[in-house]
């Protein structure tokens, strides 16, 4: 057999000139620009700003969650944007931005309402700019997803604690903005909390639930869905849900008790509708049924419905002692007063969309937070929180089709990563991209989309 491998020696050298690396972030520095982003943070960061000092604390802020879009993971990895000028602007050095970040977190709430007042601002822009493909533009309720997350932790960190699932770490709440199922989705709230946090805590969860509606548009605060899994199901977060004020929609998990058990004996054969995959299609070995009427709620809010998906569970798995005649059941809450029931628990079981938006976010700064002090972790969760904003208001404005439901890795590799060669001429400055990379099409399709918008 004949070896077709490279015979040739390829010669390394570093000597060339006007090449940069990582020139698919030009996407970001244009979401940056076309959001208002940048402008919002250095004007709410401006009082961090020492006097005589080079740097903006906001372009500081900036570069660090763009740096974390790209794939870092700690302060240091700035320095991928401070060889690159001409792309990035000038960047602080690695002291200046250790500097900046102890500064906000030593005055903790007020640089975190800082950062997530200029966030609410350019959420606020980028789903006008992005017209039909912004949550609730067609009149319909925004979701928002709550969720919590173990973070792992290597070292002794302040208020790292074991966690219920006997690890070492952190147990952040976080809240997503869903995009549906021709999107990702977006941040809206990441809360750090202690390892030993509790997993159903409603006090958490509230305040996860009005960090959250914050950053959503002022207009779009009374047409919010809350989502949640059984954590959430609980009397002190669904009343806080109801409560007159607010007036929140919400489907939440419900773990299976006593009462439902004997509920779901009393249900009829002809009380089960057949359930929908995720396709909306009728699902084989999968129905709904509804047990309100079969319990007591009294000491739930007014309204509220109880609905349980019964199903064949799949080969291997492993039944619960909740499991009846060998179906699996899963319950849930919502105040929804219309709808079929397979449409009501699909709805609801799309809440796993949220357990996607966390994995990415893992991939995007959340795997590991890298400072020592709680607070400092606390301003990492912004910055991370940032970038994952910045990945998403750039495929909303920036891309189309299946390029909208790329994840992160995917983004980095065919869109990021692209090399390419800096141009002047004519007073002006002409990013040339590699005449064959094959998504090269997407990319400079999308900047021409964002540069044809206004500055926010």
């Amino acid at each position: 057999m004949k070896n077709s491998a490279r015979a040739a020696r390829v010669t390394v050298s570093s000597d060339g000139r006007g090449l940069v690396s990582q020139a698919g972030a030009v996407l970001l520095w244009e979401t940056l620009r076309a959001t208002g982003l940048g402008r919002g943070l250095s004007q709410g960061l401006s009082r961090w700003r020492a006097p005589r000092a080079v740097h903006d604390p906001g372009k500081i802020v900036a570069d660090l969650a763009a740096a974390v879009a790209l794939g870092g993971d700690c302060l240091a990895d700035i320095a991928v944007l401070r060889e690159q000028p001409d792309l990035a602007g000038p960047v602080a050095s690695d002291p200046v931005v250790s500097r900046l970040v102890r500064d906000l977190a030593a005055d903790g709430p007020r640089a975190l309402k800082a950062i997530r007042a200029a966030r609410a601002a350019a959420r606020e822009r980028a789903w006008a700019l992005a017209g039909d493909a912004a949550p609730g533009a067609d009149g319909g309720l925004v979701t928002v997803d709550l969720d919590a997350t173990i973070v792992i932790a290597h070292s002794e960190k302040d208020q790292a604690r074991p966690t219920w699932k006997k690890t070492f770490g952190f147990h952040p709440m976080t809240a997503w903005a869903d995009h549906g199922q021709d999107g990702n989705g977006e941040p809206l709230a990441i809360m750090l909390r202690p390892g030993n946090a509790g997993s159903n805590t409603a006090s958490d969860h509230v305040e996860a639930t009005r960090l959250a509606l914050e950053q959503l548009p002022r207009r779009l605060r009374r047409r919010v869905l809350v989502r949640a899994d059984s954590a959430g199901g609980t009397h002190d977060f669904l009343n806080w849900l109801t409560a007159r004020s607010r007036r929140l929609h919400y489907s939440a998990g419900m773990t299976i008790t006593e009462e439902m058990q004997e509920a779901i004996l009393k249900v009829p054969a002809d009380g089960w509708t057949p359930a929908y995959d995720g396709d909306g299609r009728v699902r084989e070995g999968a129905w709904v049924a509804d047990i309100t009427g079969l319990l007591d709620l009294s000491s739930w809010p007014g309204g509220m419905r109880v609905i349980v998906r019964k199903e064949r569970p799949h080969p291997g798995a492993q039944l619960r002692f909740t499991d009846i005649d060998g179906h699996r059941f899963t319950a849930f809450a919502t105040d929804a007063k219309r709808g079929q029931l397979a449409d009501l628990e699909l709805r609801h079981r799309r809440r796993a969309r949220c357990e996607d938006r966390i994995r990415c976010a893992k991939d995007t700064g959340l795997r590991n937070l890298p400072l020592k002090g709680y607070a400092q972790n606390q301003v990492w969760c912004e910055i991370t929180a940032l970038a994952c904003e910045l990945l998403a208001w750039t495929q909303m404005l920036a891309l189309t089709g299946t390029a909208r439901r790329w994840e992160p890795k995917r983004l980095r590799l065919r869109l990021f990563s692209v090399a390419g060669r800096l141009v002047r001429g004519g007073r002006r400055l002409r990013l040339r991209l590699a005449e064959r990379w094959p998504w090269a099409g997407e990319m400079t399709a999308g900047v021409t989309r964002l540069q044809a918008l206004p500055s926010g």
